[in-house]
């Protein structure tokens, strides 16, 4: 069964220019995609790969569609499912807490050939690769005080470079936490995603914010991290700020 389209109102605030945009919607996974040119079919076809190989990995492995905790490394297993373990291990949460981030990057990676700028996002989650600086809002909540106010300025010269936001007020994504965003930066979009995910569990009230960012701080790979709760806002690392 197809999944019910979801109208993803930040899609619409993106600057055009001279890029394609176009969006790939297989089961879960929807992405939109910006780049050189209109490269629907090869997206479409990069989904089904990458699908199938997550998917067919289940079926030998069931726990790994519903852990929450990390599973062992499988050195047979396919590379976007070996990132998602690894992602987990170091967040210290299940698999598919890093399923969208692994997608829209493994997707990008896939395009490289036909384009040399490409972002791909996924639910939220975003792998830029470019040669120009980028502004990526992060939206915490239609009643947040920092509601169209709140984005984050990626340097060319840092990419390219992930952006991945978990909440636990928006969205169906599970979180235990209560955080309105829950973003890291990362190289890595799998481990960005697990990461927002471990991140945002932390954060149940304001006193969770400091612990929760240092928790931030001990995982390698992680570039940086941004968190919105109620009214306070939080942030570390190489996180520039800026207005969307």
């Amino acid at each position: 069964m197809n999944a019910r389209p979801v109208h993803r109102f930040y899609r619409d605030r993106h600057r055009h220019g001279p890029w394609r945009i176009f969006r790939v919607q297989v089961e879960q996974t929807d992405l939109w995609v910006r780049a050189e040119t209109d490269l629907t079919c090869k997206t479409h076809d990069l989904v089904l790969t990458y699908r199938r190989q997550i998917l067919d990995y289940s079926r030998t492995c069931p726990a790994f569609l519903t852990a929450l905790t990390p599973l062992p490394d499988d050195p047979l297993a396919p590379d976007i499912v070996r990132r998602m373990l690894h992602a987990a291990q170091r967040a210290q949460v299940g698999p598919m807490a890093a399923v969208a981030g692994a997608i829209a990057q493994a997707v990008a990676e896939g395009l490289g050939p036909w384009t040399r700028s490409v972002i791909v996002e996924n639910g939220g989650d975003c792998y830029a690769v470019a040669d120009e600086d980028l502004v990526v809002a992060v939206y915490p909540g239609e009643n947040s005080p920092f509601r169209d106010r709140l984005a984050l300025k990626l340097c060319a010269q840092d990419l390219p470079a992930a952006v991945c936001t978990s909440s636990g007020t928006l969205g169906h994504s599970l979180s235990f936490g209560r955080a309105d965003a829950a973003t890291i930066l990362s190289k890595d979009a799998a481990l960005a995603d697990a990461c927002a995910t471990a991140f945002g569990n932390r954060i149940r009230s304001r006193e969770d914010l400091e612990p929760a960012l240092a928790w931030v701080q001990s995982v390698p790979g992680v570039l940086g991290a941004l968190a919105v709760f109620q009214d306070r806002l939080a942030a570390w690392g190489r996180v520039e700020l800026t207005e969307p």
